[in-house]
């Protein structure tokens, strides 16, 4: 069962990315603040849902939600600051364009730099305990696949239909044939270590 607040009677936001481990895309952060008393019994951390199950929450959470965000950062600058400074940056991101101001932050994970004066809590598999955390991986999750489906018409011979710039075999196998794309990190691993762009 997801934990409705932390503490009870203070207004906290979840906060959670996807796309850390893509070779391809943003990493995207959401940042979601709940009302009291929300519930849904299909919310779970996004990773246990099925496409179908993230993509009839999101409406529902963008709705029901008293403040929620999205943001993303590039594949430029994450090659520039590296994976986890460009996440806990989407999140601060998100957070930036939250309507209500959170007392409280509830993050994912156990890395984060503060943001301004706003305390925090990390929280290990937070978006399975946490329904705000849990609601905020739904949003994140949802926004960036479908900027990814977006770019794969682009380039559809990297299957980011399928992959979502995940690096499955068929994605390394493009890059390998095609080389990379202007949306492939190029500080990650692109290529089994056996295989070279060159």
């Amino acid at each position: 069962m997801l934990q409705p607040f932390l503490k009870e009677g203070r207004i906290e936001a979840g906060c959670d990315e996807a796309g850390r481990g893509c070779l391809a895309g943003p990493v995207t952060a959401a940042a979601v603040i709940l009302p009291p008393g929300f519930s849904n019994e299909l919310l779970n951390d996004s990773k246990q849902l099925t496409e179908r199950q993230r993509n009839l929450l999101r409406p529902i959470i963008e709705r029901e939600a008293l403040a929620w965000a999205v943001a993303f950062v590039s594949p430029e600058e994450i090659d520039h600051i590296n994976i986890l400074r460009a996440s806990i940056a989407a999140m601060h991101r998100a957070i930036d364009q939250l309507s209500v101001r959170p007392e409280h932050l509830l993050i994912d994970g156990n890395r984060f730099t503060a943001y301004r004066d706003i305390p925090h809590t990390t929280i290990v598999k937070g978006d399975a305990t946490m329904m705000s955390i849990a609601a905020a991986s739904v949003l994140a999750k949802t926004h960036r696949d479908e900027y990814m489906c977006r770019i794969a018409e682009e380039f559809p011979q990297y299957h980011w239909l399928e992959n979502k710039g995940y690096p499955t075999r068929a994605h390394r196998d493009a890059i390998a044939r095609f080389g990379p794309s202007p949306y492939h990190r190029m500080s990650f691993q692109l290529l089994d270590r056996q295989l070279s762009l060159f």
